[in-house]
């Protein structure tokens, strides 16, 4: 239900120097700042309205708007600093927007928003900090270090490319702590504990692992569901509806119109709990959620409940089923309703081994993208969890590798491989072993942006 926007305040603004923070939805939703000339990076289709930005949500032309949260520099990142903030983060998200007019920012929400003027050091990224150090939440846990399938194999990986790259690491002297097992594995989205053709046990790839000294860790989109798949055959009713008695509409990915699991379904719960406490009973200690955002689409669900307490519930079930000691890192996921409940959040869309993203939409996979809203999200760093700034990928074939490495290396957040280890050049082991020496047990203290 969209609620009606209301003036917050008219704060007057330099033209020349002020600046607006935009806070997007989630993970891969465009967030920094902005001069008031520059036009913000707005979604290019409706798909990826859906899958990368806040449904239903849409911006009018010569606006600015935050998911929750939007700061101002009137006169520049020199001068007080105007915080906008969703009164109940974790429960509601207002729209905040902001227009100039005749001299002055004009503030409006849809729901309740306090607001107030940091004076302090840092700009936006300083008054944003501070914000997030009045929550009181308790300092995040160093996170491990990495080596992802994704970013070389992809849907492809195999049984056979984890074991090679389980030697790769050795053969290198590569510190990393955990093998974490990528898109592929599984059948199907939703048939998590069925598995594809190229992998033979997921226990005896979690042994081996374990064999060579290393953590394992897997991916999944437990939200999210394939139509293809054995569970939406066989158990329609766990699946979100609309209005009109239709499935919910998850977007569209890997060549299919998705659903989405509805996670207060008794029965959808209960099988949620058994993929979750199987992988943790086979060795994985691990887990990469993935596609979040589905699990707080509006819909019909089972029980009378809004979105985000539905996808609250769902992350909170997800960490009952793996315990207090297993490692969370959520990706994909609406930000704000994520506090609390994280070790690591990824905190920017994806990267590839090309710079610029598809029809130049920021929520989409590149490196450009990826820079600019991890740098915009810099101060989530070690107040509201580990931030995840993407993998590393340091093989001769990525564009712009050395750029791409200074990044990674800039934000002190989790530190991933995601390279074919055996195609690494010289240059490419060395940057790949320093920065995973770095790791995060050296600096979980948040820290601004680079300047």
């Amino acid at each position: 239900m969209s609620h009606p926007f209301t003036p917050v305040a008219s704060v007057p603004v330099d033209l020349a120097t002020a600046r607006v923070h935009e806070e997007g939805w989630q993970s891969w939703s465009p967030s920094g700042s902005y001069a008031l000339g520059d036009a913000p990076y707005r979604p290019t289709n409706a798909n990826w309205a859906t899958v990368c930005y806040r449904p239903g949500h849409t911006v009018p032309a010569g606006t600015f708007q935050g998911e929750g949260l939007l700061a101002l520099a009137p006169t520049g990142e020199d001068g007080p600093i105007w915080l906008f903030v969703a009164a109940d983060p974790t429960g509601e998200v207002p729209s905040i927007r902001l227009v100039v007019r005749d001299g002055r920012a004009e503030v409006s929400a849809d729901g309740k928003v306090d607001h107030w003027t940091y004076l302090g050091p840092g700009g936006i990224q300083g008054a944003l900090a501070d914000w997030a150090d009045s929550l009181g939440l308790t300092a995040p846990r160093p996170a491990p270090t990495v080596w992802c399938s994704w970013y070389e194999y992809f849907t492809s990986v195999t049984e056979d490319d984890i074991h090679e790259n389980l030697r790769a690491m050795d053969t290198l002297d590569l510190p990393i702590d955990v093998v974490q097992i990528d898109d592929g594995y599984q059948k199907a989205l939703g048939d998590w504990l069925t598995l594809s053709g190229r992998f033979h046990s997921r226990e005896g790839i979690a042994e081996a692992i374990r064999a060579r000294g290393r953590r394992a860790g897997i991916w999944t989109a437990p939200f999210l569901v394939d139509p293809a798949s054995t569970l939406a055959a066989e158990h329609p009713e766990w699946l979100v509806r609309d209005e009109d008695g239709g499935l919910t509409h998850g977007g569209r990915n890997w060549g299919h119109d998705l659903y989405v699991l509805d996670t207060t379904h008794p029965e959808a719960a209960a099988y949620l709990t058994e993929v979750f406490t199987t992988l943790r009973a086979e060795g994985y200690d691990y887990f990469k959620v993935d596609f979040l955002y589905a699990g707080a689409l509006d819909g019909v669900r089972h029980a009378s409940v809004d979105a985000l307490t539905a996808y609250r519930q769902g992350i909170e079930l997800i960490r009952d089923a793996i315990g207090p000691d297993a490692y969370l890192l959520g990706c994909g996921a609406p930000i704000l309703p994520s506090i609390g409940l994280f070790d690591a959040m990824r905190v920017s869309p994806d990267t590839a081994p090309h710079r610029r993203p598809e029809a130049d939409d920021y929520s989409q996979p590149g490196q450009d993208p990826a820079e600019f809203t991890g740098v915009g999200r810099q101060w989530q760093h070690g107040r509201l969890w580990v931030n995840d700034p993407d993998c590393l990928m340091a093989r001769p074939a990525v564009e712009t590798r050395e750029r791409w490495a200074a990044h990674v290396e800039a934000t002190g957040g989790l530190m991933a491989s995601s390279d074919r280890l055996l195609s690494l050049d010289a240059w490419g082991v060395d940057t790949t072993r320093r920065l995973l020496s770095k790791g995060t047990a050296k600096d979980t203290e948040a820290e601004g942006a680079p300047e």
